[in-house]
């Protein structure tokens, strides 16, 4: 892979921080010498410089100076003090662009833009442009999904740093940042109604008296097995559900209880709730 030729700053260096400063040196796109970590845990700190090989700080401000990315991996309540930090030490002009990618669920362009932008003139804000990121945890094992929107700051080029970036730790698709909540609904909780749903089957297989850790790898390799058929093949999903379901088979027996149970309609409404939720938080940060 072609090496991005940035520098790379994380504000934070938490389990997601780890995946990406991971992803980006296993694939290439940056040496170690070309990524920093601030963190206020030092012993943390300190573990990574040893697995890795980067450049750390316990200073936010020494990092983003450093950097021609800035990555915000701070949890979303601790946001307005990072970016209090960065902005009262601004000089009336910024020299050269810096990318800030913030990867803080709930915490919308219009607050960093709030935070960052007042002591600036026009042409320093364009020198910083914005984008949110909405990442899962699969990005952990560089399988990731993620979701990811511009501010009006943003060029082509910006947006296409940060995807490079979160390519490294798996895939992502472009939004309007009104979408992020729906993002953050459906892939960003959804590892957890996968787990929820692998739970359930493996407590059914075991109640039919398998051997839990047997139900479980059943379980494991026939969603991944499934998932793999769904992207190979480009199949709708339901006819692919369809071939499975023989007429008066066991497939129709089980989905029979399913459809009577609407466990479609749940399923869809939990989607809802977690938007709604997600809506709520943006609005209460």
């Amino acid at each position: 892979m072609k090496k991005l030729g940035k520098k790379i700053g994380f504000i934070g260096a938490g389990n997601m921080g780890e995946a990406m400063i991971k992803g980006l040196i296993r694939s290439g796109l940056c040496e170690p010498k070309e990524i920093w970590a601030s963190d206020v845990r030092d012993a943390r700190l300190r573990q990574l410089k040893d697995s890795y090989g980067i450049n750390i700080t316990a200073q936010n401000a020494e990092a983003f100076d450093e950097v021609d990315i800035v990555i915000l991996a701070v949890k979303p309540q601790h946001m307005d003090e990072v970016l209090q930090g960065f902005a009262s030490s601004f000089p009336q002009t910024i020299k050269g662009v810096k990318l800030i990618m913030s990867i803080a669920a709930g915490f919308t362009m219009e607050q960093i833009e709030g935070h960052l932008y007042p002591p600036l003139d026009e042409n320093s804000k364009g020198l910083l442009p914005v984008v949110r990121v909405m990442p899962n945890t699969p990005a952990l094992v560089l399988a990731g999904m993620a979701g990811m929107s511009g501010n009006r700051f943003a060029k082509e080029t910006d947006l296409n740093q940060a995807r490079t970036i979160m390519e490294a730790v798996g895939k992502v698709i472009t939004f309007e940042e009104e979408d992020l909540d729906a993002v953050t609904a459906l892939s960003g909780s959804g590892p957890a109604y996968v787990y929820y749903f692998i739970e359930s089957l493996v407590e059914a297989g075991a109640e039919l008296g398998l051997r839990p850790s047997h139900a479980l790898n059943l379980t494991i390799e026939t969603i991944k097995g499934a998932a793999i058929l769904l992207q190979e093949t480009g199949e709708p999903v339901a006819s692919l559900r369809k071939k499975v379901t023989s007429k008066g088979g066991t497939t129709e027996a089980a989905l029979n209880v399913l459809e009577r149970n609407r466990v479609k309609e749940h399923l869809i409404e939990a989607v809802r709730a977690a938007a709604r939720r997600s809506k709520e938080l943006s609005r209460s940060s």
